[in-house]
């Protein structure tokens, strides 16, 4: 009985934590309006983010060794040229990676 109890009590607890901290935004603010404070942080972290991720998949990445970096320099301009083009996160991601994959076995 306890082995069964005890993924569930940690389900229950994750579930809670997740839920609480999601609405927590909502009990604080209400329906007033956002502070320019939180409205500013909402316009620039997700572009600096991105670029952080960017340089962080790209730091091992080696140009003076074949394939000289060639299949993630590829994917990341297609990623780029696909979001400029058709502003589809989703399309972006999958293609660039599908394209990643791709090259790296034929490179």
């Amino acid at each position: 009985m306890n082995e069964a109890l005890y993924p569930m009590a940690v389900i229950a607890v994750v579930a809670i934590v997740t839920w609480t901290l999601r609405a927590f935004p909502f009990m604080l603010f209400g329906n007033r309006p956002l502070p320019m404070a939180i409205l500013y942080l909402g316009k620039v972290l997700p572009p600096a983010i991105m670029t952080v991720l960017v340089i962080y998949c790209l730091r091992d990445v080696s140009f003076s060794q074949l394939p000289y970096g060639v299949p993630e320099i590829v994917a990341c301009a297609a990623v780029a040229a696909l979001q400029i083009i058709r502003r589809n996160m989703y399309l972006s991601i999958i293609a660039g990676t599908i394209c990643y994959m791709i090259l790296i076995r034929i490179v």
